[in-house]
């Protein structure tokens, strides 16, 4: 929100300078972020008239202008501007004058012709970034007066930054109570006049949105100029607010809307066809809008139409066909009120950002349409005449928002702020913010003014006492009070501990938004059970992650392309599924890691190798043991995603359910993503890893191991898990420990069969096993093998 400080002060007498009333608000709550003061030094600039501009006789790009500055004599100033021409008004800077900048202005001789000033452009003076002329004045300006009190300067622009609770401050009115209260002054608010009806036309007005529109009101003001000059004081206004100047009817709607925060919006009466209709749009319908652009429209937008065609849609923006111009005569007025729920968010959706729908969204004082609509059709009918008809409204009582009384006790308020107000200023603040309050015996009855949406339980009125009376008055203490240590449970290994870990191993952690398109993750394959948004930020943020994956391999490519060439990710956050009909998303804490480049950090002791299937496999087994129970968790290759490398990816089991996937990504989908490089990835549930079983002691064995080896020829598909669970399953507790130490497929070796030779380590917690007993455990695991994996025995 930007405004002019000398606006400001029109409202309420500010008795402080400008840098404490930037503290106060900004203590107060209302962040001021800017304030850029105008006009300081414009002392010896008045405004000029140009009674004649000639060519200069040895320059192309020169005029020696005659220029009347309300002295005795015109003044000849050389002047390069392309708009510098006979009947012009501009600044004047005399000499002496000492410009922003530094700039002291003095008698030049340009080409040969003396210049006793100089003509400005805005740029030159401060007041704007337009460069590309002298700044024109109004016809009406008078010569000669100081460029400073015709332009009610110098000002400042304040640009605060407001918390979406606190829509009443996105008009001047909302900050000047404030800053009453703040200050113990009162707000100047205008009588409340009515405009004097000299005409009788109008228009029917039809709610059909139910309660999305509950309030509309409207007036046809006839036989305006359209194209009448909008008055210095209200165009300085506007700029200094950040709006352009642009024509008297749209620069009077835009200043209510400053002044007042109700948006206006006008139309041209003779496009208008019968009543004026407030409904929902038709699935598809289309409009062209202000802007030139053509959207179409969904059931939820509400739009403002006639009985013919749709007029502008509710809250955001006009049409194009119904807009005032030039030619205009009769306008058509509008002011009403509309619920915040059924604003927010159709704005973005058009790919728009309007002074209306930021405040719409945000909520507007029901009460203000009426008020605003007099307001406007008095500052139109003084600049631009015409007729003011009867105000035309439509309402629905039951559906508009009302005040409702909140307590506030003294001993809430008290032991929220920790300390003691006299009743007399509690009743000040809440006063001068426009609340009624009534006493009762443990405090008062408050009722909060239409204005202010925010204010919905005592809470929020403990918070307005503290912020008025000033934060910084609050005195700093130490909670005192016995504090219950939560004991972290043995049987769970806590977040931070797991991040700690990977980032032992060189991992850094990401911290990716929750939120991805729903493009990208149609390149991964996610195309079912989504959580959408209703009211996504933008549209490449509109569906909740159903995989951590997607944002991190963003992360991960984000880094590569700034020259990263090893990259090693991990993130820990929850992932969304969509919930039974009728019932909440499911959210679910998840562990991704993403890996890109060599397996090790640029070093001397190994040779340079890629990180393959294989580290990322290490990585889950070092997380795995941790939990002190790896025996529960296996891997395999079947049912694989299709963001997966089907030949070097393995799915997750714990206790035979699937809670994870790991390896390459898929070539096509690195192409998609033109990642250009193998990235191995790996996604994991986290409540399996956080489980921790308690370690027990036993008794070091005291009978020895026996070692055997076997061969065993059998199919390349079998995997090594398979292997591993026939053994242990058959042998049991005497295979204390499994080694696989060889592979070979080839000569000797049938087509599509593998050998794997492997150590096993047998002990007997009782007794000293005999070689007979080894070797029928060597016989019973050959079996086991025969039957399971359909192997065989190669010695």
């Amino acid at each position: 929100m930007k405004f002019s400080e000398n606006w400001l002060r029109t409202l309420v007498d500010v008795p402080v300078d400008r840098d404490s009333l930037a503290r106060a608000l900004t203590m107060a709550g209302l962040e001021v972020e800017e304030v850029t003061p105008i006009g300081a030094s414009l002392e010896g600039v008045v405004v000029g008239l140009i009674l004649s501009a000639e060519p200069h006789p040895e320059a192309d790009r020169l005029r020696i202008c005659t220029v009347d500055a309300g002295l005795e004599a015109p003044l000849t100033i050389v002047c390069g501007a392309p708009n510098a021409r006979s009947g012009l008004k501009a600044p004047l800077a005399k000499v002496g004058a000492v410009l922003p900048g530094g700039i002291v202005i003095k008698t030049a001789k340009l080409r040969g012709v003396a210049s006793a000033g100089m003509l400005c452009s805005a740029k030159e003076l401060g007041l704007d970034e337009d460069a590309s002329g002298l700044m024109e004045l109004p016809p009406d300006a008078p010569v000669g007066q100081p460029l400073t009190s015709y332009l009610d300067l110098p000002d400042a622009v304040f640009e605060v930054s407001l918390t979406p609770n606190r829509a009443d401050c996105l008009s001047l009115y909302g900050i000047a109570f404030d800053v009453a209260a703040l200050f113990g002054c009162r707000v100047k608010e205008p009588a409340q006049t009515q405009v004097t009806v000299s005409g009788q036309a109008g228009r029917r007005i039809r709610l059909e949105a139910g309660a999305d529109a509950p309030r509309y009101l409207g007036r046809l003001v006839e036989g305006i100029d359209a194209a009448a000059p909008t008055p210095v004081w209200m165009a300085e206004r506007l700029r200094r607010s950040g709006l352009r100047p642009i024509s008297a009817v749209v620069d009077v709607t835009n200043y209510v809307m400053l002044e007042l925060g109700q948006p206006l919006h006008a139309f041209d009466n003779d496009t208008l066809h019968g009543d004026i209709v407030v409904r929902h749009a038709r699935a598809g319908e289309m409009l062209t809008l202000l802007d030139g652009s053509e959207v179409r429209l969904e059931s939820d937008f509400l739009l403002i139409a006639d009985e013919t065609r749709p007029l502008a849609v509710a809250g955001v923006m006009g049409g194009l066909d119904s807009r005032v111009t030039a030619a205009t005569r009769d306008v058509f007025l509008e002011a009403a009120h509309f619920a915040p729920a059924a604003i927010m968010g159709r704005a973005r959706r058009l790919g728009l950002h309007t002074e209306a729908s930021h405040r719409f969204e945000r909520g507007v004082d029901p009460v203000l349409p009426e008020r605003a609509l007099e307001r406007a059709t008095e500052l139109l009918l003084a600049i631009a005449g015409g007729r003011a008809g009867p105000v035309s409204r439509a309402e629905r009582p039951g559906d508009l928002p009302s005040p409702r009384p909140i307590r506030l006790r003294r001993d809430r308020l008290v032991r929220l702020l920790g300390i003691h107000l006299d009743d007399a200023e509690v009743v000040r603040i809440l006063t001068a913010l426009g609340m009624r309050i009534e006493p009762d015996t443990a405090g008062w009855q408050v009722t909060a003014p239409s204005r202010r949406f925010d204010i919905e339980r005592e809470e929020d009125l403990i918070e307005e006492v503290a912020r008025i009376h000033g934060y910084d008055r609050i005195p700093v203490r130490t909670p005192a009070g016995a504090l219950r240590l939560a004991i972290e449970p043995e049987t769970r290994i806590s977040e931070l501990a797991l991040r700690e870990q990977l980032a032992a191993r060189d991992y850094h952690e990401a911290i990716n938004l929750a939120f991805v398109s729903a493009e990208l993750l149609a390149h991964w394959g996610f195309r079912h059970d989504l959580v959408t948004l209703a009211n996504p930020l933008s549209a490449d943020l509109a569906v909740m992650r159903p995989s951590l994956l997607p944002g991190l391999v963003e992360a991960l490519r984000h880094n590569r392309a700034r020259q990263q060439d090893r990259v090693r990710l991990f993130e820990l956050a929850r992932v969304f599924a969509q919930g039974k009909s009728g019932e909440p998303p499911i959210e679910t804490p998840a562990l991704a890691l993403a890996v890109f480049g060599p397996a090790h950090a640029e070093q001397w002791g190994e040779p340079k190798r890629a990180c393959d299937f294989y580290d990322l496999k290490g990585e889950l087994d070092a997380l795995v043991a941790w939990t002190g129970e790896p025996a529960r968790w296996t891997v395999d290759a079947e049912a694989l995603p299709p963001w997966l490398h089907p030949g070097r990816s393995a799915r997750i089991l714990h206790e035979g359910v699937v809670v994870g996937h790991l390896g390459a990504l898929h070539p096509q989908l690195l192409r998609v993503l033109d990642l250009g490089a193998e990235v191995y990835v790996l996604e994991v549930a986290v409540a399996p890893l956080l489980a921790h079983r308690l370690p027990q002691a036993r008794p070091v064995p005291r009978f020895p191991q026996i070692r055997r080896d076997i061969a065993v020829e059998l199919p390349e598909a079998v995997p090594w898990a398979k292997v591993e669970q026939a053994l242990r399953e058959r042998l049991g507790p005497v295979l204390v420990e499994l080694r696989l130490f060889d592979r070979y497929s080839g000569q000797g070796i049938e087509a599509g069969a593998k050998s794997l030779a492997m150590g096993l380590i047998l002990q007997d917690a009782s007794r000293t096993l005999t070689d007979e007993e080894a070797d029928r455990w060597v016989r019973e695991a050959v079996s086991a093998l025969e039957a399971a994996c359909g192997a065989k025995w190669r010695g």
